[in-house]
């Protein structure tokens, strides 16, 4: 199977998942077949998720349920991408939690 029938059957399998925030897409890059995903009618500046598909998988018998995993394993890595900050970033400086009432000095 030619790059351009394998970018046409990703994009068809793509036209599958309709989400109400997420636009799919799927390019061709050097070769590489790339899923894309974008954040619908956002009124911040937020990235566009990339992610290669293997070629292994795109001639796999099971291509539709590994393309699946592949997309909800991108949708969490990408959602995950889009904090702003997290209690790990050490510029943000932590507040005191409040000792709960009746635990002072157990």
């Amino acid at each position: 199977m030619s790059g351009s029938s394998k970018l046409g059957m990703v994009q068809e399998h793509l036209k599958l998942y309709d989400h109400p925030l997420l636009a799919f897409s799927a390019r061709e890059d050097n070769g590489v077949i790339e899923v894309l995903i974008d954040l619908k009618n956002s009124s911040v500046p937020v990235h566009t998720y990339v992610f290669p598909i293997h070629p292994r998988d795109l001639d796999h018998p099971q291509f539709a349920w590994h393309l699946q995993r592949q997309l909800y394993d991108a949708l969490h890595d990408y959602f995950i991408e889009m904090f702003i900050r997290t209690p790990q970033d050490r510029a943000v400086p932590r507040s005191p939690v409040p000792a709960r009432e009746g635990t002072e000095g157990s």
